[in-house]
């Protein structure tokens, strides 16, 4: 595989995954609607209830507002992760698939470009979100804003493997929504999105290790330090981990031989 023959395959990903992404505007708005109903809404009726200086392991306190936002930022690259390993389970069912694992290219090299041309579909979700929030006057400095591209595609690639792994082990397309909401929402309740797990330890101290145990938890805060033109270590380490060990078992979930017992491969 030459170089020319690999960007042209990856321009081709990610020309399909923005077209399907284009044509689905319901797509756009949902994951526009959702976050900033959190941020609107029920940032209003939590900020009360949450204990500011908890919220500050920058050195400055911060608002609730301003906490959560990458907690929603992490819930815009969780759902479009479920959503774009969702077209890889209908484009099994329809048998589009089988045409593009059967390439000349490497398989992994095929998996990685689906999962990267859903990070980028990500990534415009989560920029026009942020400026929907700052035209509400919830915004970082400007640098940050550029400091939180690298942990976006981090994050993104790490919730994308996720995404993929699923999709191989659902053979129906009915019974995929039901496993993405068992993923999604025990992920981001379980994490440090919407409130410091220093609060959770004071009502539960099994709640607590579950979302420190969460690798979601340390996906939003990566994002969360970003925001603030900081790097925690732990977040990096859990995060490149996590995602290097869930892209290699998609890999592997996705290699012909381990379905030649089965029938076929996942396309057919």
């Amino acid at each position: 595989m030459t170089a020319p023959h690999a960007l042209r395959a990856l321009r081709a990903l990610l020309a399909r995954e923005m077209l399907r992404f284009v044509q689905q505007r319901g797509r756009f708005f949902a994951a526009l609607v959702r976050p900033l109903l959190w941020l609107l809404i029920f940032g209003a009726g939590f900020r009360a209830a949450i204990d500011l200086p908890a919220l500050a392991p920058y050195g400055t306190v911060v608002s609730y507002e301003l906490y959560i936002v990458p907690g929603l930022i992490g819930m815009v690259q969780l759902f479009n992760g479920m959503q774009s390993s969702l077209s890889m389970v209908y484009d099994r069912e329809m048998g589009s698939m089988r045409v593009l694992l059967t390439t000349p290219l490497p398989r992994p090299f095929l998996l990685t470009g689906k999962i990267l041309a859903g990070v980028a579909v990500s990534m415009v979700q989560v920029y026009a979100f942020l400026l929907i929030a700052a035209l509400f006057g919830i915004g970082f400095a400007p640098l940050a804003y550029l400091a939180l591209l690298p942990a976006l595609i981090l994050t993104g690639v790490l919730l994308g493997a996720l995404g993929l792994l699923l999709s191989s082990l659902v053979r129906q397309l009915e019974n995929f929504a039901g496993v993405m909401n068992f993923v999604i929402f025990p992920a981001f309740f379980l994490s440090s999105a919407l409130y410091p797990v220093s609060s959770m330890r004071a009502s539960s101290e099994i709640i607590a290790l579950l979302c420190a145990l969460n690798p979601f938890t340390y996906a939003v805060e990566l994002l969360r330090f970003a925001l603030h033109l900081q790097v925690d270590p732990l977040s990096l380490a859990v995060v490149l981990g996590v995602g290097l060990a869930t892209l290699a078992a998609a890999f592997w979930s996705y290699d012909p031989a381990r379905w030649q017992w089965r029938g076929g491969p996942p396309g057919r």
